[in-house]
């Protein structure tokens, strides 16, 4: 057993260290395929290859030509340049997500209700109490019954205030504050028992890189939904706040659909992205909300 456990610490060192790796050949590469995008878009237009490109002009076509793969083309032929992102979420294109949900110790009741709730909303998702379980055991629980993401919620004063989610086995982990939560017994009418079909996913307001790498992160921790499905959630972007609502519907005729909110409702505020799992302490800082800078009312990140 003994064997065993160290064959299985040896396996995540490598797959580790070749997934940094590739990171570092990712950095590396992005500025000769950002000149590869220039030239194509010359070429495409008709247009004077940039001056900024113009001395590996060459060079560049015949890669161009001759590409290995590091970028692909799109469905309508543009050039989509392929990341260590796709290589973080490869597997969730043939297997669904299964998440773990706790909390931060010693919960309150508020807290463990919306750990609930959130169980509720994800599907695939179970409830773990979080005992006496340091971060580095959780990790390795979850790695060990091949969990492919954890949820950490926090508090502050009995009211829930903080969620992490990190997804494993190599990241990322993202930080958020929540701000604003109702939980479904708070609402103004009563919330009917919550549907745990496979929901579809409305995305509005992400209109940047980042947004869209906070959107990934969110969206993977769902399965696929069937088509008819009658359940929706939202995540609406407005000033850099993600406000979470949900929904079911309900078609009256072919003109009228009736929303009925199902709860709960919260603001999600990201604050931080690392380049790694929970247990990794140095893991590399991809983006950090930089709140009290001179220029930071102005910046919208999302």
């Amino acid at each position: 057993k003994i064997f065993k456990h160290d064959k299985m610490l040896r396996k995540n060192i490598r797959l580790r260290k070749e997934y940094l790796f590739k990171k570092e050949k990712e950095l590396k590469e992005r500025a000769t395929n950002e000149k590869k995008l220039l030239l194509k878009k010359a070429i495409d237009e008709g247009k004077a290859v940039p001056f900024s490109i113009k001395k590996d002009a060459a060079e560049l076509k015949h890669q161009l030509e001759n590409d290995d793969g590091n970028v692909d083309k799109g469905v309508d032929g543009t050039i989509v340049l392929r990341s260590h992102i796709d290589d973080e979420y490869e597997e969730a294109k043939y297997k669904d997500p299964k998440v773990m949900i706790t909390t931060s110790r010693d919960p309150s009741s508020r807290l463990m209700q919306f750990q609930k709730e959130m169980r509720l909303i994800i599907p695939n998702s179970v409830r773990v109490n979080r005992g006496s379980y340091v971060l580095k055991g959780l990790v390795k629980i979850c790695q060990d019954n091949d969990f492919s993401d954890i949820i950490i919620l926090h508090e502050h004063k009995g009211e829930p205030d903080g969620m992490i989610v990190c997804h494993l086995p190599f990241g990322p982990t993202a930080y958020f504050g929540i701000h604003n939560v109702i939980l479904r017994h708070d609402l103004k009418e009563k919330a009917q028992t919550m549907s745990e079909a496979y929901p579809h996913l409305i995305f509005d307001g992400f209109n940047t890189r980042l947004g869209d790498r906070l959107s990934d992160i969110l969206k993977y921790l769902f399965p696929l939904p069937k088509v008819d499905t009658k359940r929706v959630m939202t995540f609406a972007n407005n000033n850099d706040y993600i406000s979470f609502r949900h929904h079911v519907y309900k078609k009256e005729d072919h003109e009228t659909v009736k929303l009925k909110e199902l709860g709960p409702r919260f603001e999600l505020k990201p604050y931080q992205i690392l380049l790694g799992t929970l247990d990794q302490p140095n893991a590399k800082k991809e983006w950090v909300l930089r709140p009290y800078m001179n220029t930071a009312a102005k910046r919208k990140a999302l």
